[in-house]
């Protein structure tokens, strides 16, 4: 299904730019539906990948392509975003980082091309391993995710069209979205990119947010080491205690940048070790500690 022609764009060189722009949008804006139709294999995926997190295991994403170059990318937002450790969500792409930037195609045909990389990981029974791979046939994907099983990882399917009952035996989580084909054919970058990018941030978000590192929806986990987080965790001090911006920029430079410590120390006036040792009591959460945000 992911190299067949849509109908909607068989004139798409003919058409206006004005009618191509519309064209992709509404194409595009069917993926949230073909999202929410997988809501209950990403449920049980994200509760898996929460479960290897809490036991030091690790999210490990595997892909060629469009696929691998999305993987890499939601595995890198995680450190900035969650002040996650970098080696608790791993992305590995078929040709390396190198793959990144420059096309290394070739390499996704090979079905033992990750060996080396999960021997080196030395992935095991803790790790959740998910391959990506938008027809569900890549050799690099597919040996990849074999290999995991095979050490005993939890692992996963994302792909974009429907498969066979062979395919869907092999892995303990299979995630469909089926997007059909896109506006232009076989590209991957365009409807199963959109639609593989929503899944992975749901994974990665929901995960980290069940391992308390949001409070509510604040992003309470960052480490403020730049001009741009130090602006946003003095904000968070600010709306959610009485402190000046001066004083929230001092309580942080106390708390090590870490806004979940200077939050515990500003509400329940207390030091530092001792805001650490009441957060580490409830898993590093603040809303067993603080209740919720205003």
């Amino acid at each position: 299904m992911t190299e067949q022609r849509l109908p909607a764009s068989a004139d798409l060189d003919a058409l206006s730019i004005d009618q191509a722009l519309r064209l992709i949008n509404d194409q595009d804006a069917t993926v949230a539906a073909t999202v929410r139709g997988a809501l209950d294999a990403i449920n049980r995926l994200v509760a898996a990948t929460v479960t290897a997190l809490r036991d030091g295991g690790r999210l490990i994403y595997i892909g060629a392509g469009t696929s691998g170059r999305l993987g890499v990318l939601d595995a890198s937002e995680c450190p900035p975003t969650f002040h996650s450790d970098p080696d608790q969500v791993v992305g590995l792409i078929a040709g390396g980082d190198c793959a990144l930037r420059r096309s290394s195609e070739g390499m996704e045909d090979d079905p033992q091309g990750a060996r080396a990389e999960l021997e080196r990981l030395n992935v095991a029974m803790h790790d959740v391993v998910v391959g990506i791979a938008a027809g569900g046939t890549t050799p690099y994907v597919r040996g990849a995710v074999t290999m995991a099983k095979a050490r005993g990882a939890v692992t996963a399917l994302i792909c974009c069209t429907q498969v066979n009952e062979e395919l869907a035996s092999q892995v303990d989580h299979l995630i469909l979205v089926p997007v059909g084909p896109k506006v232009v054919t076989g590209s991957t970058r365009m409807k199963a990119g959109t639609a593989t990018k929503m899944v992975l941030n749901m994974i990665t978000t929901v995960a980290m947010v069940q391992l308390g590192k949001t409070w509510g929806n604040l992003m309470v986990a960052l480490h403020a080491s730049n001009a741009k987080l130090r602006d946003r965790a003095a904000r968070i001090l600010m709306r959610q205690t009485v402190l000046s911006r001066d004083d929230a920029m001092r309580l942080l430079d106390l708390a090590g940048g870490s806004v979940k410590l200077a939050l515990v120390m500003a509400l329940k006036n207390l030091d530092a070790p001792a805001a650490a040792r009441l957060l580490d009591r409830h898993g590093g959460r603040l809303r067993p500690v603080l209740g919720p945000p205003r």
